[in-house]
């Protein structure tokens, strides 16, 4: 594997270079239209997240505010965290990288503990502690960006990728059955590899030994198999297997052009399953139609491009593989969801950024946007 190379200048070239406004000059300013974007996704989804779960709030908790209310203190503790990791050097991220690396790991292990961890249907993915719940599986595609970026940008060496894709691989689609969640995670892995100059030969093997994978883990799991049927035919069985993804068509279908507006969804009122959290797109497509639901698409597609620009004027290897892992894991999350909403794929059980409820999910998502504006602050123009 060749290492991804950079300009080397001397400290001459260096003072030339920075003192002239018309080459590279150092911004130190805030990327405004990506955060501005960042905030109004957010900002949207606690709307969402309030319309979504009043029924369902009232009917567990007896409070409709219930979810509203937790979504708030996520935010804010993110945004607390985005401004933080906008003002810290993303260098200094390095020397974090394999201690965080290792403890987003033990924090998957733990979900199997009794006591500790939570089981929903089978799976194990979410660690309860007093208060909150935390999902394991948002915080170790963070760590994992930091940790390969650090690898990647000192190195050529490719087998502490190959442990790391096979061991999260396993733990995630095998134990927590979260295939969603595993194969972001492969997707991820790959774009940091990718953009670290992989072997061709490399990248095509692991592909096709992924896909192979994967389908292993449809296979073995009949839910799974009744969600690729749900796929192929949505009304086969609509009071079956093909329930969920079938209530989301009938809710994108009922906002037809301008949607019913703010508030009006029925589809919310327990009909939908997830309705806060994977799938929510359909309740923004019944109120808002396919004219608002476009309009959130190009929103949430404009940041994923500015986060590739970002990347590609990036001043060194480690922030370009940052930013393009970072980058690649909110903008394949978002595809994902959206495509199962749609019936494009099956349904993952994948939240849409900065827009689902859940907290871990939000607060690791507005971690990553901090670090792309670190990483833009110190951009060459």
């Amino acid at each position: 594997m060749r290492r991804l190379k950079v300009p080397a200048f001397s400290k001459e070239e260096k003072k030339s270079i920075y003192q002239s406004p018309r080459v590279f000059t150092q911004q130190h300013k805030i990327d405004w239209v990506l955060l501005g974007s960042v905030i109004f996704l957010s900002l949207f989804g606690l709307l969402m997240v309030y319309d979504a779960s009043q029924f369902e709030a009232y009917r567990d908790f007896g409070d409709k505010y219930y979810f509203i209310k937790q979504q708030v203190i996520w935010l804010l503790m993110g945004l607390g965290a985005l401004a933080f990791f906008s003002f810290f050097d993303y260098h200094r991220l390095q020397k974090f990288a394999l201690p965080f690396f290792i403890f987003s790991v033990l924090l998957l292990l733990l979900v199997f503990i009794p006591g500790l961890g939570i089981s929903a249907g089978g799976a194990h993915r979410w660690l309860k502690f007093p208060g909150f719940n935390v999902q394991p599986a948002e915080i170790i595609k963070l760590s994992a960006i930091i940790f390969l970026s650090a690898i990647f940008c000192k190195s050529s060496k490719s087998f502490p990728f190959f442990v790391i894709l096979g061991l999260v691989g396993i733990i995630l689609g095998i134990f927590q059955k979260d295939l969603g969640s595993a194969i972001i995670f492969s997707m991820i892995a790959f774009s940091v590899y990718f953009v670290a100059e992989a072997p061709l030969a490399h990248f095509i093997g692991l592909s096709l030994i992924s896909l192979v994978s994967a389908m292993g883990f449809i296979l073995i799991a009949p839910y799974r198999i009744k969600r690729v049927l749900a796929f192929l035919d949505p009304f086969a069985d609509p009071q079956g297997f093909s329930y969920h993804i079938s209530q989301v068509l009938i809710a994108l279908g009922s906002g037809g052009l301008l949607g019913l507006g703010v508030g009006q969804s029925r589809q919310k009122f327990a009909y939908i399953p997830e309705v806060t959290t994977d799938s929510i797109f359909s309740v923004i497509g019944e109120e808002f139609g396919f004219l608002g639901s476009l309009v959130l698409i190009f929103i949430i597609g404009f940041l994923i491009l500015r986060g590739f620009k970002i990347a590609q004027t990036a001043v060194d290897s480690y922030g370009k593989l940052l930013a393009v892992g970072l980058t690649t894991w909110l903008g394949v999350q978002a595809v994902i969801n959206l495509a199962a909403m749609v019936s494009l794929m099956p349904l993952t059980g994948v939240p849409l950024p900065f827009i689902s409820y859940g907290g871990s999910a939000l607060l690791a998502n507005l971690v990553a946007v901090g670090i792309l504006l670190n990483i833009s602050k110190q951009n060459l123009r």
